[in-house]
Formats: structure tokens, sequence, C-alpha cells
């Protein structure tokens, strides 16, 4: 087996991820709504070998849609496809959690028949903390989600009177600040409620066991990685007895519900593995290994993950530090991104402008591009207004302002990341759907100062199929 992170020896006790390359898929068709690559039965080989029988499947739930990849044990991809969030309405709202449970159960539907019986394992991540709280029996939601950027102010000071100062949880948007907002508002129901996050609530639709989270997911509840346990300041609390339990991330968790396993035809020994949350699992994809390697996420938000030798983590400014193996994977997410851009462009006026603009030109606009009011990272400002303007003219130059601002926020995060103690970063790798536009990249690359290439694998479903496939080749159950 080999180790995902290369590194020197540490006090933490070592997993090992998946190292494999994987070529990108040659033919993609559409089928039945969403994208997916044509199916390869066996891999070049000995057919009677166990990397023929065996393919692991990863589900990423972003924040505007969902993916599915399913690979080998060599790491090349099978198949994969995509989905968009059902609009599914409750008094004019947007009911998420049975979006999320319809879009969990169509990308199981689009997954092709020949391939689900060959499937050893599963995992899913999900959106950083995206919390619900369920009914500790029935797993069923007692309200309704807190979305990954809502942020609970008016449980801060609760918080931040137990944490240690400049904490993870002493942000409006940690999963700890919605877990007290929800206890605060809520009295008959706390005796019988849980605490889950996005991932790990739609890994217990597959294997029915309530109460498993991973150690990425639990961070901004508290859980401290380097200790593997939730930490005294935290199990004092009332609202503690919510919390589940932790496990490393791609760890086994229990064999698939039969109802499941019967319905798409997976295989009887089947096993559903904890999960990550999405920058991680894009990361993973990326095959960052080194300390100094980075990958800037560039989907509806700006997300940036640094490996590195030391933790680092300060709420001041949105930084938070997972763990990933032996090393530490340092970062934030600004509220910056893509989500912004959809809200100015269409996709077609996005690649048609995106061609006219010369990357090697700065911008003199100065935005600070924010779907709405509030930052987390490189500011934690929940008042932070958005600023686009003057808008010129131009739609070319317009837009040019705006890639070049968000990568002036990207620079300003990896030079925070430097200025709290992290290991300097060398290069940064490219996933999200921002990672087709080359110009940003050539903009990026300018702005930042170090070389920036698009990642050959720039899926977190990828990254959470790596997870699939460390846990059947770990599985203990």
């Amino acid at each position: 087996m080999l180790s995902f992170v290369q590194s020197p020896t540490s006090n933490l006790q070592s997993s090992s991820y998946a190292n494999f390359r994987c070529p990108l898929p040659k033919y993609l068709f559409r089928k039945a709504g969403c994208f997916r690559s044509a199916a390869k039965m066996m891999v070049e080989g000995d057919e009677g070998s166990e990397a023929t029988r065996n393919l692991y499947l990863g589900m990423d739930f972003g924040t505007s849609g969902a993916r599915y990849a399913v690979i080998d044990k060599q790491g090349t991809l099978h198949a994969e496809g995509k989905r968009e969030y059902p609009q599914i309405l409750v008094t004019n709202q947007m009911d998420w959690a049975s979006s999320w449970r319809k879009t969990l159960l169509l990308l199981l539907e689009d997954i092709p028949n020949s391939l689900c019986p060959l499937i050893a394992s599963i995992s899913i991540d999900g959106t950083s903390a995206t919390t619900l709280i369920v009914n500790s029996k029935t797993g069923e939601p007692l309200c309704r989600p807190y979305l990954y950027n809502e942020a609970c102010l008016e449980a801060l000071e609760a918080v931040k009177s137990v944490a240690p100062e400049n904490h993870t949880v002493c942000s409006g948007s940690s999963t700890l600040c919605k877990l007290v907002s929800w206890w605060n508002s809520h009295d008959s129901d706390r005796d019988s409620a849980m605490l889950l996050h996005q991932a790990d609530w739609l890994l217990w639709l597959l294997h029915g066991k309530l109460g498993v989270s991973d150690y990425n997911n639990a961070l901004k509840v508290g859980y401290d990685p380097e200790m593997d346990s939730y930490p005294s300041w935290l199990l004092s609390q009332p609202y503690s007895e919510l919390l589940p339990s932790v496990k490393a991330p791609g760890a086994t968790i229990g064999y698939i519900k039969e109802d499941i396993r019967a319905q798409f035809g997976f295989q009887k020994d089947c096993v559903v593995c904890t999960g990550t949350t999405d920058s991680i699992a894009a990361f993973l994809a990326a095959r960052a290994t080194q300390p100094g390697k980075a990958v800037t996420s560039l989907g509806s938000t700006l997300a940036v993950k640094l490996l590195s030798t030391k933790r680092v983590e300060d709420a001041r400014f949105g930084v938070y530090c997972h763990r990933l193996d032996d090393m530490w994977l340092v970062g934030g997410a600004s509220n910056t991104g893509g989500a912004v851009l959809k809200q100015i462009f269409t996709d077609e006026q996005l690649e048609h402008l995106s061609e006219q603009i010369n990357p090697s030109e700065p911008s003199p606009l100065n935005y600070y591009p924010l779907p709405a009011i509030g930052e987390r990272f490189p500011l934690a400002d929940p008042n932070m207004q958005p600023r686009l303007q003057p808008r010129p003219n131009s739609d070319v130059e317009f837009l040019h302002g705006i890639l070049e601002s968000i990568a002036r926020i990207e620079a300003k995060a990896y030079s925070l990341l430097k200025e709290l103690g992290a290991t300097q970063v060398e290069e940064v790798f490219t996933a999200g759907g921002g990672a087709r536009n080359a110009q940003w990249i050539k903009i990026r690359e300018r702005v930042l100062g170090f070389p920036v290439r698009r990642a050959v694998q720039t899926e977190a479903a990828y990254g959470a199929a790596l997870l699939a496939l460390k846990g059947s080749e770990q599985k203990t159950i």
C-alpha cells in the first residue's frame, strides 16, 4: 500500500490514502440527465484478479449539485456522473434534506447496472459545516439543515465563552455555533436529538447506523484531530450528548443496507465508509502529496488547502486545520467564487468573454466579489459588503476585474497562511469548475507568484472514491 502523503515522522498515527495516477475518461455521453464515462468492465491484466472484481464508489455533495465517480484499484475511472439538486419546496422554502436524499438515490440509479455488482465500498463527501439535527432513533431531521455558509451569530458569544481563544469553532458559521443556536431555541427535542454533518447523514441512509462521523467533518464542532477525541471543554457542555462518534476518514462503518443493496444490485459485502469534506476530497483527488503543495478549489466558493508540516489555525481569520495522515491541511474557504460569476454571467458568456481577456495584463479594477453580505476567509467579517463597482462599459474588462480580484483574495489567503506559520507554498493545483478557465489560471499564476496548474483529477467525487478504496483495504467491521 502506498502512503498518500510522504512526510517526516510524526507522533500522529499514519493512515494511508491511495496515491494513484489516473487518466481522464476518453469518452463521455449523456444519459438519464447525467454525464458519465463509458463503462470499462475489466482493467488490464489477469481477469480473475481482485482488481478486476472490485470497484470503489465516491460521491460528492457540493454546494450546487452532486457527482459520483467509480474507480478500480489502480485508480482508473470507470464511470462518473452528476446531478443538480431537485427543487423540493415545503412552505415556499427549499427542503434541502429531501433534495439531498433524492439526489443520492438518483446518483445510485445513474451508475451503470453492470458496475454496481462490482462495487466493494462507498464513501461520500459533503460541504463543511453543513449541519443536521436529527432524531436519534429515526434519523429524520428535527429542523431544516444549517447550510455551510450560514452564520449563527447569536450563539457566537456562548461558544467563545467555553472554547479556547481563536479556536476554529469561534466563527459564526462553525458547526458548534449552529448546534448551540439550535440547543438554545429548542427545549422539547433535546433528549431525542443528534448532530450529524451532511456527509454523515447521507452515509447513514446507506448503512443505517446512526451517530458516526469523521474527524474532518467534526473539526468545526470542536473535535481535536491531534488528540483524536473531543476536548474536555466541549464534553462538559450539556449539548455534548448530541455529538456523534468519530472515526478517521475512509474508516469502515458497516455493510450497505439490504434494501439499498437489493434495489441497485450492490454486493452483499459492499461496505460503507466514513467520508470527509468536499474541499478535502478535492485535495485528495488532486494528489498534492508533498509539503508546500496546495489545492485551490474554484467552485461556487473559493477554498484553499495547503499541505503543511505544522498545524496552524486561527478563527480570527477563518483559518482551520485538518489532519491528513501524519501532516496537516491548513486552509480556509472564502465566500467569493463561481457563485458571484453566475449571478452576473451565463456559462456561455463566461467562456466567450474569458477568451478575450489578456491574462498577462493586470486589471486596474479592485473588487471584492461576494454573492451576499459576509465573508469567512481570509477575513472573517459577517458584515462585509460585496464590492463590484465601478462597472466598466466593457463586459470583458468587468469579468477581467472580477477574476483578478478573486485571484488577489486567493493570494492574500496563501500569504496569511505563511504569516501564521504554515509551510511555504511551492505549487498550486486547481480543482473545481474554475479549473477549466485557462485565462483565469494564467491570471492567478501572475498574481500568486508561483506555478499554478490544473489537477489531473479535479472532482471531489474521485477523492471520495479514493477514501472508499482505502476503507475497503482496511476493512474491519
